[in-house]
């Protein structure tokens, strides 16, 4: 059902609907980590951190959770990567005092691209990709031999706005911040104690360099949170958020970036031939009676 403005009082620049309580918050996600780790048979996590704001809210959260000595990070740059995401990362796995393992991309990924001239000669994206993925690849074998449960680092806003590598870093088995838009997850960042220096970092997927988020969805984290809180939390019509003075080029960006990315949100679709298909009919929740 779509709501009337009027109920909700939706106006551009006003944040007060994205305020969460920060504590109860931190305590619905580590029992999440606890709970969902126990129902899958872990008791230990790994996380990549990037020397960004979300995963090191995870590393903190994982902490809290499993203890410090049951959480590793991995920290996978590559030779473009920007040494202060490193440094920060590092600063991140030492504030948290989890374990930590370092490995270097760059054999894989330039013996991967050499056939092609390197990777100064691939599209951006591509190689972006490409590291997104293998970094996640890297993620799941540490996980086998070290028996821990691989957590996700999206948060609500990447998700819903596709912005993210499906199968790279949109990977994971559980993930207790994909619920929480940028700025909200910048509010609990401060609660959990991530370095002020990081969460006031601007944010960049650190694809190449002088790459940041918000230049390449093309708007602020602010402004895309609200927007998205109107229109899929509370399904207000985009006419109408348009009507109430939002911006109409950010409101029809943002409406079809959610549609065009819905196939990153969602397990592969199977085509069905038999009685009961995976996806279609067989959809019991992950605590099903065993």
């Amino acid at each position: 059902m779509i709501e009337r403005l009027g109920a909700i009082r939706a106006k551009p620049g006003d944040l007060s609907p994205l305020r969460i309580d920060e504590v109860l918050v931190r305590k619905m996600l580590v029992a999440f980590l606890r709970d969902e780790a126990a129902k899958a048979g872990f008791r230990k996590a790994i996380v990549n951190v990037s020397g960004g704001i979300d995963s090191a809210a995870v590393a903190h959260l994982a902490a809290e959770a499993y203890g410090p000595e049951n959480v590793t990070a991995l920290l996978l740059p590559y030779r473009t990567s920007d040494p202060k995401a490193l440094t920060d990362a590092r600063e991140v796995v030492r504030g948290v005092g989890i374990g930590a393992e370092e490995h270097d991309l760059t054999p894989q990924i330039d013996a991967y691209f050499a056939a092609e001239g390197g990777v100064e000669k691939i599209d951006r994206v591509r190689a972006g990709n490409k590291m997104a993925r293998e970094r996640m690849s890297i993620l799941y074998d540490r996980s086998q031999v070290l028996g821990a449960i691989p957590l996700g680092t999206s948060n609500k806003t990447e998700l819903l706005l596709g912005y993210g590598t499906i199968f790279g870093d949109m990977a994971s088995a559980i993930n207790p911040v994909g619920d929480l838009y940028k700025t909200q997850l910048r509010e609990l960042a401060g609660l959990l104690g991530v370095p002020a220096s990081i969460r006031a970092k601007v944010p960049s997927a650190d694809l190449w360099a002088g790459q940041t988020d918000e230049s390449e969805l093309g708007a602020s984290y602010a402004d895309l949170d609200i927007v998205l809180y109107h229109m899929v939390d509370r399904r207000v019509h985009p006419v109408e958020l348009i009507e109430a003075g939002f911006d109409r080029r950010l409101i029809e960006m943002v409406r079809e970036r959610v549609r065009r990315s819905q196939y990153k949100r969602v397990p592969p679709i199977v085509a069905k031939v038999s009685l009961r298909t995976v996806g279609h009919d067989f959809l019991y929740p992950r605590d099903w009676e065993r």
